[in-house]
This record gives structure tokens, sequence and C-alpha cells, in this order.
């Protein structure tokens, strides 16, 4: 690729990773672009935490050419060690730059680095060039370490990575850094943020509410999304993201009465549709928070659950269509001016799961039903109440939440 044009494609890829909110997805695209660029048929990123690497995601061209479609390569969860001892350790540690052009022949006389093929022999993959690229905050803190593997010429041969590509992947490892850290700090906002609203939650709003919510609700989507033929990588990416959007799907009710919150039997029509505000107020508290996120995915899915998980699949739940206002969007008055409720597939997807987790949980939780009338009651709302796909994706997953149930009892059980 000419020079100019690798610099215009440089800028571009730039412009694409600074748009991405999601830690997970811009790790995976960080390193397909360096990939890109340099025409390196491997790759790893490792986060630095400590004295440990973490969160690390891997590509790799010709193994995954090897797999059936949709399924993904096997990479190391656990946290690995930093020294200076692995090539990846010294870099984490020195913050310098590291271009082998050969791992086999290392001189152990030169550098304390040393290559450790385990992961290669055990997958039957051969590394040969390298090149291991610091990722630089802007206080010159090395925050992960960015591996890139075999260069390959036009042909597919595996060749030494260029020294004429230094200066552009650096450039592009300095940008990839920052657009990481600011995305780690969106993301440790929103964590904050959930933490903050389960300290203010109303009483009734258990911990093991939301964690139960929260794991059904992940459960229940990753079921449906296999059973669609959705890749692993997406799947992936929305289970972590639903599973901590859901714990708030009850956020507005911070804004309810005590009196209403705590009242031991039934509310009146005034009590309920003040109740009944707490969809809005889930809402506006974190949709609202988006001019601050910019545009945060996990906010918007969150407001979405807060402000949708009481609609009905036959259109008859609350709030319907409204603005964060509770005004009636236009064209969706009934007769009496009243807004219509959202159906069908009107409502957000992740709504939909989190409507028939809260209601089971509440079942047997609070209405103190047996397992199996829980579950029938859910059933028999098939295509009324609940989407009758996710219906059938919580029974499919029966067993797990059964197991989510047992591992998050309420304290008084």
């Amino acid at each position: 690729m000419e020079q100019s044009l690798q610099f215009q494609h440089l800028l571009e890829l730039i412009l694409e990773i600074e748009q991405i909110k999601d830690v997970d997805v811009l790790l995976d695209k960080i390193l397909s672009s360096a990939r890109m660029l340099v025409n390196a048929d491997a790759g790893m990123i490792a986060l630095v935490r400590h004295d440990h690497f973490e969160r690390t995601v891997l590509q790799n061209h010709t193994l995954q050419q090897q797999l059936p479609p949709g399924k993904e390569l096997a990479y190391p969860t656990h946290p690995m060690p930093i020294d200076e001892d692995s090539i990846m350790g010294y870099v984490a540690i020195t913050g310098e730059m590291v271009n082998i052009p050969d791992v086999a022949h290392i001189s152990v006389d030169e550098v304390l680095y040393r290559f450790h093929p385990q992961y290669d022999t055990d997958m039957q993959y051969v590394a040969q060039s390298m090149l291991a690229i610091p990722l630089k905050n802007c206080q010159d803190k090395v925050i992960g370490v960015m591996r890139l593997i075999n260069a390959q010429n036009e042909h597919g041969t595996v060749i030494p990575f260029s020294e004429k590509d230094i200066p552009l992947i650096r450039l592009f490892a300095s940008h990839a850094a920052m657009a990481l850290e600011r995305t780690h700090m969106e993301e440790a906002l929103s964590t904050r943020m959930v933490s903050m609203i389960k300290l203010r939650c109303a009483p009734g709003e258990t911990d093991a509410h939301r964690d139960r919510i929260a794991a059904y609700t992940a459960e229940i989507y990753t079921t449906w999304a296999q059973r669609r033929g959705i890749d692993q990588k997406t799947i992936r990416h929305y289970t972590q993201l639903v599973r901590r959007a859901a714990m708030l799907h009850d956020a507005g009710k911070v804004g309810i009465s005590d009196n209403i919150l705590q009242k031991p039997g039934r509310l009146n029509a005034d009590e309920d549709e003040q109740m009944k505000q707490h969809t809005m107020e889930g809402a506006r508290m974190l949709i609202g928070c988006q001019s601050v996120f910019e545009q945060s995915e996990f906010h918007q899915i969150a407001g979405e659950i807060a402000l949708n998980h009481h609609e009905h699949w036959d259109g008859t739940g609350y709030p319907g269509h409204v603005d964060l206002n509770g005004h009636v969007l236009p064209g969706y008055a009934d007769e009496h001016g009243n807004p219509r409720g959202k159906q069908g597939e009107e409502i957000p997807l992740f709504a939909r799961i989190v409507a028939i987790a809260d209601v089971y949980d509440e079942l047997m939780f609070r209405e103190g039903f047996a397992e199996e009338e829980a579950a029938a009651i859910v059933k028999s709302g098939r295509g009324t109440r609940f989407d009758p796909e996710m219906v059938d994706a919580f029974m499919a997953c029966f067993d797990a939440i059964r197991s989510i149930r047992q591992c998050f009892p309420n304290k008084s059980d």
C-alpha cells in the first residue's frame, strides 16, 4: 500500500475507533485494525491491571478459517502475571516496543525476555515474526500491550515486520490507548451509577432481586440469540451489557414516595398511577445521562428497559407511546386521548426479556407461588403479555433459571 494511502487509511481507522463506546467491541476493532495496517495474520491485546494482564482479546486468521462458521477461538480468560521473562510482560514493564523477526531465534545473551510457545503448541500454530506494542495513556503509563504475529507478504508468506510500518503502528497505538482510556472511564462511571442507584432503591428492591433479574435476562437472551444463529461475539457483547442494564429496570422507583413503595396492601387508583411513573422516571435518569456519556449503548439499553418493561406484547401494558415527560407521541393517542400501548416488536428486545424475568421473580419471591405454577403462569402469557419467542427461550433454559434462583436467595429465605 502506498504511504499516502496507508496514512489515509490510518486516519479512517482512528476515526472509527473513536466512535466506539464499549470496551470489548473497541478492543476487537483496535486489534483487527492494527493487523490490517501491517498485514498480520494474528494478534492479541491484554490490558494491564496492577501486576497482571486481564481482559484479553485474541484473533488468528489462519486458525479461524479452520473453525465452523459462527464458532470463535478460545482465548485465556484467567489473569496472566506480568514479568520481564515474557515478551508482553517486558513491554508492559519497560514501555518499549519489541520487533522480533523470528521468535525461534531470540538471543538469550542480548535480551531479558523469552518466547513461551505453550499456547501456540496447544493450538498447533507456529508464530514466527512478532511486533509487541505498548498502549500508553496521556500520562505515558502502559495500560495494555498489543502483540501482532506473523506479518505476511502479498503471497501469504510470513515475513518480518517492516521498520517502515513502525511509525504508523506507533501512532495508531497512541490513539487506540486514548480511546481505551476514555471508554474505560465511561464504563467506570456507568458502574458507579449502578452502585449509587442500588443504594437509593426502594426497600423491597433487594440486591438479590436485581441480581436474579440480571442473570435471568442474560440467560434468556443468550438462549434466544443462539437459537437465532447470532454470532458468539455479538452474544457475548450484549450478554455483558444487558446483565448490568437489567439491574436498573426499576431505577425510577427512587422517585416514588416511600408511603407508596412500602404500603402493605393494594394501591388505590391514584397511588397506582403514581407508581407507574417509575418507568418514565427511570428512563429520564438513564437516557438523560447520554449527554454526559456520549450516546452510551449501556445507558440507551438500560433506559429502554426501564421505560418499557411493563409493556405487554398485545399492547395492554404501560406507559405506551409517550416521550420521557409522559406526553403522548403524535399519532398514538386513543379515542380518549390516552397513549396506545406498545405492542409486538415495538417493544425493545431487552425490555421484552426483562418483562418475563420480573414477573417470574415476583411470582416466586413476592407471591409465593410454587416453581411449576410460576412457570405455567409465564407460559400462559405467551403471545398476550409476553413475546412468544422469549417465553420459549425462558422455558428452554429453565434449568439455568432454577439454578440462578437458588444462587441468589433473599436474605430472609
